[in-house]
């Protein structure tokens, strides 16, 4: 796993995301690679089952190619004897987006947006509550909800 690490002031929200600890203050050590999903998996905030179903979002996400680019593209050359389904790498990339379309469909008009924000574009929950002007502490919830709406449609028991 990506580590990088850095000390943050510890405040009554949470840990403070810009600048060090200065002075005497209580500080805590954070990963800034780790992803929200992640965050919350390893402090029992979410089970296998609904961890799972935001990895397999997520890698939908990236396999679909949905995030925006800004230069020029690197994708590794195709090597032969490599497994590949038997698509080719535009097919393979149209699954990718039609699962992601369905798993959001699944979750619902209301759940997909903290679905999208957190497991996708890795937001903070805070921050996700902030932007949909929700109420604090409510995102967890609502991100289980939709979480367990996806893991059906993947079929993840």
């Amino acid at each position: 796993m990506n580590r990088q690490l850095a000390e943050r002031e510890l405040t009554s929200e949470g840990p403070r995301r810009t600048g060090g600890a200065k002075g005497r203050r209580r500080t805590v050590t954070v990963n800034l690679a780790e992803s929200p999903i992640a965050w919350l998996y390893a402090r029992g905030h979410l089970d296998d089952r609904l961890f799972d179903a935001g990895e397999r979002l997520r890698a939908d996400y990236e396999r679909a190619q949905l995030a925006p680019s800004v230069t020029m593209r690197w994708d590794p050359v195709r090597i032969k004897g490599t497994s590949d389904g038997g698509l080719t790498a535009g097919e393979r990339q149209i699954a990718a987006k039609a699962r992601f379309d369905g798993a959001l469909r699944e979750a619902g008009p209301g759940l997909s947006d903290v679905l999208w924000r957190v497991v996708c574009a890795g937001e903070t929950l805070p921050d996700a509550e902030r932007a949909l002007a929700w109420p604090a502490r409510s995102g967890k919830v609502v991100l289980r909800l939709a979480l367990d709406r996806v893991a059906n449609f993947y079929r993840i028991v």
